[in-house]
């Protein structure tokens, strides 16, 4: 019997401002800190103060997969299962890691992170998996 695919979601976290090759440099690190370095994650994840961001969309074509915003709600619940905060993302965008809430909280309520986030420049990238297939 084969298990179902877990769904790989990379959590997007950034300044303003940045770039397509920043995004996807990031992703790629993350993926790779999470043990998955030759694979594209399904879904890009990130919070709604990112909405104007472009270079996340662009990612997203780029890799082709959805992007998804996740509300402040769903950011909020995911906030007991993040690995790192800061006080700058928290500043910034309301939540102590942005990359993480925002990876868990599309991966589901079983979902879980894979590693910490990574920080990559400008951009902070955390990849969780969701419940399925494990």
């Amino acid at each position: 019997m084969e298990l179902d695919k877990a769904m790989i979601v990379a959590g997007i976290g950034s300044r303003r401002g940045v770039g397509v090759e920043d995004i996807l440099a990031a992703v790629a690190a993350g993926m790779g800190g999470a043990g998955l370095p030759d694979q594209v994650p399904d879904v890009l994840a990130t919070g709604p103060t990112k909405r104007g961001e472009a270079a996340i969309f662009e990612a997203g074509q780029r890799l082709q997969r959805e992007v998804r915003v996740i509300e402040a709600e769903f950011l909020h619940a995911a906030e007991p299962r993040l690995l790192t905060r800061s006080a700058a993302s928290q500043a910034a965008t309301g939540s102590p890691s942005l990359a993480e809430a925002a990876a868990l909280a599309a991966a589901g309520p079983a979902g879980r992170l894979l590693a910490p986030r990574t920080v990559c420049g400008p951009v902070t990238c955390a990849i969780a998996r969701d419940g399925s297939g494990q």
